[in-house]
This record gives C-alpha cells, structure tokens and sequence, in this order.
C-alpha cells in the first residue's frame, strides 16, 4: 500500500516530521492535485491512479477538511529525479458548492498545497499544478501562496531591493494544462504582490521618489501606457495646499504621480483611481505611540493597490481607459510641520482647520481627489486608502470598508470582492454626521472625534469630489466610492494562501471590478 513518505519514515525510523525535507541534491518536480473527497478522480498524470492514491490517505472519522494535504514521495516515479505529488483536499462539501464558493475552495486547496510545497527544502524548484477545475483561482492561490517578502541576507532566495520590484521566487510555478484563464490568474496574482512588495518595504528605501521609479520600471514596455511624476513646484501651481501642507516636516521631497492607461477610444470616459501615498507616517506633531509604528511603512498602501490593480489591467489590455492618481509624501514632525490649529485652503478653495496632523491621509488625498474628477471627468472614481484606525475597530482585516454614493458602484465593487474573496462591506456615507466636522473655525476640521470615525472621513473626503451631486435635476456625473483598507491592509494570522504581512488588498477585487465594467 502507497503511503505518505513521511508517515512511513516517521513510524519506521521515529522522525520527527519536522525534520523530513527533500534533500537539496535532489533534482524534483512536485505535482499538486486538488481532491474532491467524494469524487477522487483525475486524469492530469495519466500514469497516475488518484482513487488507489486518495484511498491510502488516513482520513479519521470525518472528511479531510479544505487543504488538507497529503505529501507523496517518488510518485510519479522517474528515473532523472524524485517527484513528489500533494493530494490536496478540496473539502467534504466541494460537489455541493458553486459559483464565488467553489472558487474559494479551489484557491483555499491549491494554496495549502503549495505552502506544503514550500516547506520541502531546495530540492523542489518546479511545481505543475492540476488547474483543470478552475484555472484562474488555482492560478492566484499558488502564486499568492508562493510569494514571501524578506530582506535577511542569508538563504537561498535573497531579496536585495536595490536590484528589483519582486522577491527572487523560489518555486517555478505552471499548470500541467495552459490556459488564458491560469494567465489571467497569474496577472491578478502577481500584481497584488508587487502592491505586498510595495507595502513591506522600510521608508527610507521606498521613499515618495523611490516609488515612482519603482512604478516606472514596472510599467516599462507595456502598451497604451502614460506615467507622469509631478514635483512640489507644479502641485504649488495648482494650489493643492493641503497635500503640500502634510509634506512640511520632511526634507524628502513629495511626488504626484499619475498613470494613464489607454484601452479604449480616445474620446471613451475614464475610470479613475485614487491612492493615499504616505510612505511613512510618524503622525506628525500629533505623534504616533511607538508600539507598532513600524507598520506606518504600509500607510501608502492605497497607492500600492491602486498602482497593483492598474498593471494587471495593462496587463490584460483591457478595452478601458484608465486614470490612476497617487500624491505620494512622508507625515513626519519638524520645524515647519502642520500644527494642530493651523488652516489650511485646500485645491477647490475650501478651508480646512487641522485638529489632529496624524489625520494627514484624507488632507493629501482631498486635493487628489478634486483634481481628478474636475481634470479627467470620470464617470467612476474609486480611492482606496488606509484612512482610519475606526475601520480596523469595526471591520477588522477580514473586510475592506466601503463608502458610495452610487448604489449601483457599491454592487458593482461587492460582486467583484465576492468573486476573488477579496470583500467589501458597505458603510454608511450620511449628512448626520456632518456636524462632526463642519464646526470649526473652518469650512471643515480634518477630524470629527471618536465616534464614527471612518464615517466622518469619509465625509470630508465626499466635499472634494466634483460631480456627485445633482444638477438641474439630471443624475450625478460621477459615481464614487472610497474605500477604506485601514484594516485589511494587514494580515496578522495566515490564509490557506496568504502568510501573516502586508496583503496587498484589494488589488485582485479592483481589477475583476474592472474587467467586469469592460465586458458590459
């Protein structure tokens, strides 16, 4: 009888598990088979008899949960080399389910297949994956379930950030059967690493130019696209004083970067994204406890899922056209740095008291804001910012909060989060709340207290956006939502295809919403 090599060299020999590891002279490819429990069959290794194989996995009394996997040495067997192949279990429930639950189950069992993969030392460079159920998830869980961000210098896949975007790879990842769909998969996937990549790397490597040159090289070569980086003298030209105000305590100087993308007809209305860009965020004057605070290198995570979600889109050539705007600066305290009490007057004229300089996000982004949905006209603008420690408080990291004034964009953006497992919950955007923040000696105070807070950022951020009102009786021009990530932004506990770290959220839920958007 076939059985789990180390099973049978942990009851021989007395192992420990922990210690079974492929040697690294070993020349090997891992095969990775999702199971239907009820219904073990597949044809992807014709040599390969999965019942027989399934049959000797010792399940107890009850079905093997999803991603349970079972590791098989010398299987296929070859001469050349010793393979390995993962049965991975795809849940008791799998023939029951369909559409948006199917997939995760996928994407949960291919993920833990290959985080087993992982564990198996040098000796596995080349793993071929059974993608026949669903290739675009499978495609998404291995290379998110691949991907690990580290900068020790010890190893063998060490990352020096001078040399790169991406973390040398360690598995060579492809299904046993091509497909658009796995390819389509592989863009989704990789494109929320880099926003991972963007995110996990320390301020002062990946300061405000640092990330537009990163940018810039990524996008290099891809057809249709356009990046601009603006300096400090130009965004003075265009009055954006409050982006500039929140840039003040720094010497490093801030960058306002857009990408355009070109899919459609020129004279095609843009989708736009917005992204808060603050490399790093001290708090300023009103400074951050400094437990923890190493995590504020993430606080340009909106930038980052923006700027993700745009690659895999150019990627993809999308028959959309695309706007994408990220002011980009560190929140730091200094000579010149916002004070509490200070006014400010924002692009649209408004002024603005500043009553907590730690509420830097929604100054640079109400300038970002404005400039885009009065300079480019889109009929969608999305932002996605880790805006407000309140939306950690209410979602957690399991949803990324949504504000709209479109009910159609909220269902729209919820079916796409649904579809990659990359959800949105729906907060409320009312006008009750705005007494919160409209009475100060300004036409606005950047902060409305503790109760609400995600909601009143929100609203403020609502009073920079032209074309979300109604005019003349005509609907608004514009549809928009913000979308906090303060929560999401990290994962403290791993996924079956996710390790603990910056998520890179929601770059895979902003594409599909794109791609969805192009198909109508």
């Amino acid at each position: 009888m076939l059985r789990p090599l180390y099973a049978r060299a942990h009851a021989t020999y007395g192992l420990p598990l922990s210690s079974l590891k492929v040697s690294r002279t070993m020349s090997s490819t891992a095969f990775i088979i999702p199971v239907d429990p009820k219904q073990p069959s597949s044809k992807a290794i014709p040599s390969l008899d999965l019942a027989k194989l399934w049959s000797t996995v010792p399940s107890g009394s009850s079905a093997l949960k999803v991603g349970t996997t079972r590791i098989f040495y010398d299987t296929p067997a070859e001469k050349d080399g010793l393979n390995v192949t993962a049965l991975t279990s795809l849940g008791d429930s799998f023939s029951a389910r369909a559409g948006d639950a199917r997939k995760e189950l996928v994407r949960k069992a291919v993920g833990s297949a290959v985080k087993k993969v992982k564990e198996l030392s040098e000796g596995i460079g080349e793993v071929a994956i059974d993608a026949s159920i669903d290739p675009q998830a499978s495609a998404v869980a291995a290379h998110l379930a691949s991907y690990n961000f580290s900068l020790k210098t010890s190893g063998s896949t060490v990352y020096k950030p001078e040399t790169g975007n991406h973390p040398p790879e360690k598995l060579t990842l492809h299904p046993l059967a091509g497909s658009t769909e796995w390819e389509t998969g592989v863009a989704y996937a990789k494109a929320q690493n880099f926003a991972r990549t963007l995110m996990e790397l320390p301020a002062n490597i990946l300061t405000p130019t640092a990330f537009t040159e990163r940018v810039k090289s990524e996008f290099d070569g891809l057809k249709s696209v356009e990046i601009i980086v603006h300096d400090e003298a130009w965004a003075k030209e265009q009055g954006m004083n409050t982006f500039l105000s929140v840039t003040k305590g720094t010497d490093e100087p801030a960058k306002f970067l857009e990408i355009h993308y070109k899919g459609a007809s020129p004279e095609s209305q843009p989708i736009a994204f917005v992204g808060k860009g603050i490399t790093f965020d001290s708090g300023g004057i009103s400074l951050k406890p400094s437990a923890g605070m190493k995590l504020m290198r993430g606080d340009m995570g909106g930038a980052a899922t923006v700027v993700g979600a745009a690659l895999a889109i150019a990627q993809l050539q999308l028959p959309v056209n695309l706007v994408v705007v990220t002011p980009l600066c560190e929140n730091l305290p200094g000579p010149r740095a916002n004070k509490p009490g200070d006014i400010v007057y924002a692009m649209n004229g408004k002024s603005i008291e500043i009553d907590n300089t730690d509420a830097e996000g929604r100054l640079i982004l109400a300038d970002a804001l404005y400039y885009t949905s009065t300079v480019y006209k889109p009929h969608t603008l999305i932002d996605s910012a880790t805006l407000t420690g309140a939306m950690d408080i209410a979602l957690g990291e399991v949803y990324s909060g949504v504000f709209s004034t479109s009910d159609s964009l909220w269902e729209e953006l919820r079916v796409a989060g649904e579809a990659e497992y990359d959800r949105f919950w729906r907060m409320p955007l009312d006008q009750d709340y705005a007494p919160q923040i409209n009475s100060s000696n300004a036409d606005l105070c950047n902060t409305g207290g503790r109760p609400a807070g995600s909601c009143t950022a929100a609203l403020f951020l609502k009073s920079f956006v032209g074309g979300i009102e109604e005019e003349d009786g005509k609907e608004p021009s514009l549809r928009w939502a913000h979308i906090d990530i303060a929560g999401s932004m990290e994962a403290t506990r791993p996924t079956p295809y996710q390790e603990k770290g910056m998520t890179g959220r929601p770059v895979r839920a902003l594409v599909e919403f794109v791609r969805r958007m192009s198909q109508q």
